[in-house]
């Protein structure tokens, strides 16, 4: 099949499984929007939101309609890498076998990762990196596609451990989940206090999924496209000769090369579910907020005058 008829194939897909997803998720249609972005895009994600917005549930059917196997991690301040990479044990007959985690898994939810200290962050985040686990000096190769949906809380910082902006930058996405809106309250209230269930039908294989990710990176891509999301990212170092004003007023920090790279693959993924062959800039500019959300760093002017980060990205386009 050509690249163009199986992206044709992936619109009609993607359509369905939006359905599919609808069924059981109430609104929240640009954060699903994100979530599989980065799936097709083989990135990972990290969720920012209040608790009680539905995100296990939301992570669960969109795997179950994607036809991946989930496991969700809930991170305290006393889960230990071993708890999440696994471990050996002594078998019956003395040998040592190793017990996988629950880190093996297509797509695992890392529920509130800033409450576990910086050992067990960086055990997950060498996983996502890697692609393997290393246990005992020997390397466990993990399931294909990958993929790592972090949460974080933003409210009670207390007891927690924020992730260093090293570790922040292997997110491909920073997504906002917020409240919903006072109709899809009544719908969600109406959905879930009834004995009734709606079952999700998955739609894909874990190996149609690699193949999509594959097709992904297949996409061309116009010089002029590159250039603008390279200069887009250059714009947020305050360093740069390059940088407006504005981002050498508020910005202590801008984002890395990584943003750049994710910036054309999120673009790509964007422009193919759109039913588009080659992404052009207004695809970039629509995944942007998601990409450099999380990789700039505001100053204490910024937060003294309450100017968000998500306002300095749309100036700077």
């Amino acid at each position: 099949m050509s690249d163009v008829a199986a992206i044709d194939g992936l619109v009609k897909k993607y359509g369905s499984l939006k359905n599919e997803i609808a069924k059981v998720i109430i609104g929240q249609e640009a954060v699903v929007d994100q979530v599989i972005l980065s799936i097709f895009s083989g990135g990972h994600a990290l969720l920012v939101g209040v608790p009680g917005l539905a995100k296990t549930l939301m992570v669960n059917t969109i795997s179950q309609a994607l036809g991946l196997d989930f496991k969700r991690i809930q991170f305290t301040p006393d889960l230990m890498p071993s708890d999440i990479l696994g471990s050996e044990i002594l078998d019956e007959s003395r040998h040592f076998k190793f017990l996988p985690g629950p880190v093996f898994a297509n797509i695992i939810l890392a529920d509130e990762i800033n409450r576990t200290p910086p050992k067990t962050q960086a055990a997950l985040l060498e996983a996502m990196q890697e692609k393997a686990v290393t246990v005992a000096g020997k390397s466990y190769p993990l399931s294909r596609p990958y993929f790592v949906l972090a949460t974080q809380n933003p409210i009670e910082q207390e007891g927690t451990y924020p992730l260093p902006e090293a570790q922040l930058d292997r997110f491909m996405f920073a997504i906002n989940l917020t409240y919903p809106s006072h109709q899809e309250e009544v719908s969600i209230v109406k959905a879930t206090t009834t004995d009734s269930t709606n079952t999700v039908n998955p739609l894909f294989t874990a190996a149609e999924i690699s193949g999509y990710q594959q097709l992904i990176r297949r996409v061309p891509v116009a010089d002029n496209v590159i250039e603008y999301a390279v200069k887009l990212v250059g714009k947020t170092r305050p360093a740069s000769s390059g940088a407006p004003q504005l981002v050498k007023d508020y910005l202590d920090w801008g984002a890395g090369p990584r943003a750049s790279q994710n910036l054309i693959l999120a673009a790509k993924t964007h422009a193919a579910l759109k039913g588009k062959y080659s992404p052009d800039i207004e695809d970039v500019q629509a995944v942007s907020e998601g990409i450099l959300r999380h990789r700039l760093i505001k100053n204490y002017k910024a937060e003294a005058e309450g100017l968000t980060i998500e306002k300095i990205i749309q100036e700077l386009h």
